[in-house]
């Protein structure tokens, strides 16, 4: 049996008094890599933040085990960061866990190291993080999740605003740590046809709809419908799912 290493049990989230989505029930499992769509404010950023306890959920429960969650949150809601390098960026995730009146030592540049090379950013470390390219700050901000050693990965939006080059090398190398690093992942993405050809399982959310399942048992023209409200086709030609919108 698979190992659960998150459980929510009849989560309502939102903030305050504003529900946003409940009735949210679902299980991420080691080595699950989950896609969360749905149309915008239905409320995936506020779900990815109430998994990683930025924010309490309204009602019902959340069991997480003993595991470190890596968060790579959108680049464009981040402050702009100081003239930082890559290398600087990416060591912060080490002093969050020494604390910042403590220096790292040899295991924690070894970790960066590490963490810059498997994001294959190692060229770059010396260069600022403001002077990159998109695909590059994305690369850094998952480095700096991967230097944390998490066992659970999860992306906001990883791929917003890239070239389409750096937008599926991106994809590629986040399909390679899920498969290489064991690392369980949920990826947020508002494009339906990258999600359905790289995840495993699905969450689709909507206010008033959540389904969670196996991507081949939850893709489907009626469900999309349903969490969208528009008409979708789904077709799978060799293997490959093409999802489009009919209002396109």
């Amino acid at each position: 049996m698979t190992e659960e290493i998150i459980g929510l049990t009849n989560i309502s989230i939102g903030y305050g008094k504003k529900v946003i989505a409940q009735d949210i029930n679902f299980s991420v499992c080691k080595n699950d890599f989950i896609g969360l769509v749905g149309p915008n404010g239905a409320g995936k950023t506020t779900l990815l933040k109430t998994i990683i306890g930025n924010i309490k959920p309204l009602s019902g429960s959340i069991i997480k085990k003993d595991l470190k969650v890596g968060y790579v949150p959108q680049r464009d809601t981040l402050q702009p960061l100081l003239p930082y390098s890559v290398y600087d960026v990416v060591m912060m995730a080490r002093y969050a866990e020494l604390g910042y009146f403590k220096n790292p030592c040899k295991i924690d540049k070894e970790i960066v190291e590490e963490s810059l090379k498997q994001v294959d950013i190692s060229d770059l470390k010396d260069m600022h993080y403001k002077s990159l390219s998109g695909g590059q700050k994305q690369r850094a901000l998952i480095a700096r999740a991967l230097a944390s050693k998490p066992g659970i990965l999860i992306l906001d939006e990883p791929t917003n605003g890239m070239d389409t080059p750096s937008h599926y090398a991106l994809l590629n190398l986040i399909s390679n740590l899920h498969k290489e690093k064991n690392l369980a992942i949920i990826m947020v993405s508002h494009l339906l046809t990258d999600v359905a050809n790289y995840v495993k399982k699905l969450i689709l959310i909507d206010n008033g709809f959540f389904q969670f399942g196996d991507i081949d048992e939850l893709l489907s023209e009626d469900n999309l419908k349903s969490a969208y409200s528009s008409e979708f086709t789904v077709k799978k030609i060799d293997g490959e799912y093409l999802i489009n919108s009919k209002h396109r």
